[in-house]
Parts: structure tokens; C-alpha cells; sequence
């Protein structure tokens, strides 16, 4: 299956549109896509694996993906010169990373989409996921952004070698 977030603000959802959010600063042709530029990459990326909180779902998410629950020490490598960029890593790490286990929720739950993974190429962007979107749908650093139940029925609905498909339109 193919999910589909819009950098308007739709995502396609089981037949019926739901909000989504996206790069604050918009969407770009993944060729151009760039470490910090706060734009999401245009292109099909694969569904690789979710991530979950065990604290907040101690059952785990209702889903046929493979899933891992996150430590409070995960965190994932955005300093394009390292050689884990764009890799999860345990923290504390030397070089700069994004820590995964948040107080503000959104990352209770990700998706770990297949943007500039294999292999990833230095500073053309890390840590594209798909996560918990904020109250009122603020941009996002490049991800794919829903709310808690929408996220949830993407879950429930994906299987292995589906994708989420971000368009310009």
C-alpha cells in the first residue's frame, strides 16, 4: 500500500483525507534535499520499521511492520561527517544526534522511512520519519506528521513494502 502526505497538509488515509504536517519550510526534490533545511523529501520511501515507546504502549503498536521499543538512550545521528549519520546510535554520542526518548510525545511513535539510507550520503538529510504531529499541525524538520488515531490506523493498516509517498501537491 501507498500512503500519501501532501506538503498542503493532506494525507491520504483509507479513502478520506486527514491533516497532516510536513517541512516547515516545504517540500523538495529529494536530489536537493539538505541536512537542516527543514524541508521534506518529495519521493516514495519505504515504511522501514516503527519505533514505539514502551511506556506509552506497553503492548506494543497494532501493526505488521517490524517494531522496536526505544530505550530512553536511542537516539539517531544527524552530523553528516560521522560515520553513523543518519543511524540510530546510543546516546550520550560524541557527534550530534536527536534524542529519541522526548518528554513532548511526538516521537512516541515513528516510522522509520528509507530516505537517504542505503547507504546514506552524507548531509542530504537524516532522521525522515513519520511521527506524532503537534497541536495544530506545525511544520515539521522534514517528517511526516499525524495525529495519535490517524497514526495508529496507518499501523494497523501497513504491511511490509508499503511506503508513504510525499507529493508537492
Amino acid at each position: 500500500m501507498l500512503f500519501r502526505a501532501h506538503a498542503d497538509g493532506r494525507f491520504e488515509l483509507d479513502g478520506q483525507i486527514v491533516p497532516c504536517a510536513v517541512g516547515k519550510a516545504g517540500a523538495i526534490p529529494a536530489r536537493d534535499k539538505r541536512e537542516g533545511d527543514n524541508k521534506s523529501p518529495l519521493g516514495v520511501w519505504a515504511m522501514r520499521e516503527v519505533w514505539y515507546r514502551p511506556d506509552v504502549y506497553p503492548e506494543g503498536p497494532k501493526t505488521a511492520l517490524p517494531v522496536r521499543a526505544m530505550r530512553p538512550d536511542d537516539g539517531w545521528c544527524d552530523a553528516p561527517a560521522d560515520p553513523r549519520y543518519n543511524r540510530p546510535v546510543a546516546l550520550p554520542y560524541p557527534a550530534s544526534a536527536e534524542r529519541m526518548w522526548r518528554e513532548d510525545a511526538v516521537y512516541d511513535l515513528v516510522v522509520i522511512l528509507g530516505h537517504n539510507d542505503d547507504p546514506p550520503i552524507p548531509g542530504m538529510g537524516s532522521a525522515i520519519f513519520m511521527h506524532l504531529a503537534r497541536d495544530g499541525y506545525p511544520g515539521t524538520e522534514g517528517c511526516v506528521a499525524l495525529a495519535r488515531a490517524d497514526l495508529e490506523m496507518v499501523l494497523a493498516k501497513a504491511r511490509p513494502g508499503d511506503a508513504v509517498e510525499i507529493l508537492a501537491d
